[in-house]
């Protein structure tokens, strides 16, 4: 009787894709500026140091709820936990690329958005804003979750969104108090 590539190979893609994972999930947590000790505290224990370092070494599988928890811990959306083949985050090989240590290009008169502050307003405009800075956090593997830099298109497209012209928008936006200031 034959068997199928997979059965033949148990630990062959399953062992390297949950490499990948954990690497991935490692990625996010450093890039939070946490440690495996601080994630356990922080959680009240519901993610065990030794745990979260077995998932991240690859040496154990994390279920979807758990990934989903942590997730949520780390203010993430939960495809940002998992691999992707290319793009942003991994090389050509799948190797995670550490993305706190990747250059990004200098803005050009940038605005600092304090999240935290945006998290704190409610309202349709802060809504909208909300969701608008999450994609750009996707978009650019950015989820330190306390503040995101937006450069001058982001700015064209935030005052799309609250239908007002990018001076208005970036006076909007310190009358909000969510602005830390202007370079």
């Amino acid at each position: 009787m034959s068997m199928d590539s997979e059965s033949a190979d148990p630990e062959g893609i399953s062992a390297g894709y949950g490499r990948r994972v954990g690497e991935r999930l490692r990625a996010i947590r450093r890039q939070k500026r946490v440690s495996l000790q601080d994630v356990e505290a922080e959680s009240g224990q519901e993610f065990k140091a030794s745990v979260l370092g077995a998932y991240e070494r690859g040496e154990r599988a994390i279920s979807v709820p758990r990934l989903q928890r942590l997730a949520r811990f780390y203010n993430v959306p939960v495809d940002q936990l998992l691999p992707r083949d290319d793009g942003p985050g991994f090389d050509a090989n799948g190797a995670v690329v550490d993305l706190t240590a990747r250059p990004l290009p200098e803005p050009q008169a940038a605005i600092t958005i304090d999240l935290t502050r945006l998290d704190a307003i409610t309202g349709p405009e802060a809504a909208m804003l909300n969701r608008f800075l999450t994609m750009i956090q996707v978009e650019r593997q950015d989820f330190n979750g306390r503040v995101l830099t937006i450069r001058r298109d982001d700015l064209r497209a935030i005052a799309c969104i609250l239908g007002i012209d990018v001076e208005q928008a970036a006076r909007r936006l310190a009358v909000m108090g969510v602005a830390n200031g202007q370079d």
